[in-house]
């Protein structure tokens, strides 16, 4: 059995050569420093409440910044030893077609928007907005009935997670009325 053992690169074209072969080892950072950050907020987390039975609220966290170091280390292994990520081979999408920043720019606006006017306005007014600006920002052009689709999902949504799940939810003056 030959392994195989690489030579270090020495040039600077052969780094950039070796590193662009290698990219997915920054995917390896990136879960390394979260999987660090994570164990060390875990690990740091003042608990008040007494702990009743073998899971308290630190073992959840504690358990995923493990796994994402591990996962860090397997991949890193991994692309060491040669293996590479498949190229996206999306079936409906054109790779080759740039970006569409207008589209992401107004979502980003809407969403923003919907966070800024959650307070005065409450969720199901600026839940509403949210709903309607994210189907005009998707091409729907349907003012019609994408105003009414977007009140009745935003009233669902803050009925299911004010009254039936007991998270609270600013209702706004509009709520406050009724």
């Amino acid at each position: 059995m030959t392994t195989r053992t690489e030579t270090p690169p020495t040039t600077t074209a052969e780094r950039r050569s070796w590193l662009r072969e290698h990219s997915e080892l920054g995917v390896c950072v990136l879960l390394l420093a979260l999987g660090v950050l994570v164990l060390t907020d875990a690990l740091t987390m003042d608990v008040d409440i007494a702990q009743r039975g073998p899971v308290g609220p630190k073992t959840v966290p504690i358990v995923v910044g493990i796994g994402l170091l591990v996962i860090a280390a397997l991949l890193a292994v991994d692309v060491l030893r040669g293996g590479h990520g498949q190229a996206e081979t999306g079936e409906d999408i054109d790779l080759s077609e740039p970006a569409d920043w207008r589209t992401v720019a107004l979502l980003a606006g809407v969403f923003l928007g919907s966070a800024v006017l959650i307070e005065p306005l409450g969720f199901p007014a600026a839940g509403a907005l949210l709903f309607w600006g994210a189907a005009y920002a998707l091409g729907s052009r349907r003012i019609d009935r994408d105003p009414l689709i977007a009140a009745v999902l935003s009233l669902l949504t803050y009925v299911v997670f004010n009254n039936l799940l007991g998270v609270p939810l600013p209702g706004g003056p509009l709520m406050g009325a009724l």
